[in-house]
């Protein structure tokens, strides 16, 4: 009785952190797919599409059909809603998505790789998340991820049929994981799920 007394509570400690550990690993890659479903999302639907996904600056040589369908300013329903179709065993509420544009500066925006008329390279910018680079420190990113403003995209959600034009989407999706029987576990009440995935627009015919 004593020496079950003394095992049994590590021996649970050991069955159930698998469990959790498990879980937390499930949980961290729904969230990635849904970083990546987002970003997927506003790469397809770029500033040529129908009803675009765009960023807070507005193309430097926009198309005759361009108009801000699915804006910053209202938290991107559609790529939020694509995103969450992608999820399972989570909330869908709970997912939550930002994104940012990046792209080559000439001196403003919507640039190719490479000035043309002197042929040096131009300058690739990239974006931020309320003021925070999601490739180099997402863990500084709160969730609800920030709102975005015109300081954190670098270009626009435009992409040019020829080629020349090399704007990209960064997605960012995060979901507060509160894991069961955290205390017995001696883990935290709540974890911060992050992703970050970054895709190339497309152009739409």
């Amino acid at each position: 009785m004593v020496e079950l007394a003394l095992t049994l509570p590590l021996f649970f400690m050991i069955l159930f952190g698998i469990i959790i550990l498990g879980l937390g690993v499930f949980y961290q890659q729904q969230v990635t797919n849904a970083a990546r479903e987002a970003a997927r999302f506003a790469a397809v639907n770029s500033a040529t599409a129908r009803c675009p996904t765009v960023s807070n600056r507005t193309p430097s040589a926009p198309p005759n059909t361009y108009w801000a369908c699915d804006p910053p300013a209202t938290r991107w329903p559609r790529m939020t809603a694509a995103a969450r179709d992608h999820i399972y065993a989570i909330p869908k509420s709970e997912i939550h998505v930002s994104a940012c544009w990046s792209g080559y500066v000439d001196p403003g925006i919507d640039a190719p790789p490479m000035n043309l008329s002197t042929g040096t390279p131009n300058t690739f910018d990239d974006c931020t998340i309320g003021g925070v680079d999601p490739h180099v420190a997402p863990e500084n990113l709160s969730c609800p991820g920030p709102v975005t403003s015109a300081g954190d995209d670098t270009a626009s959600s435009m992409a040019a049929s020829n080629g020349l034009m090399a704007n990209q989407v960064t997605a960012y999706a995060c979901y507060v994981w509160r894991p069961p029987l955290a205390g017995f576990l001696l883990i935290p009440p709540a974890i911060t799920l992050r992703g970050v995935v970054t895709e190339a627009m497309e152009y739409q015919q």
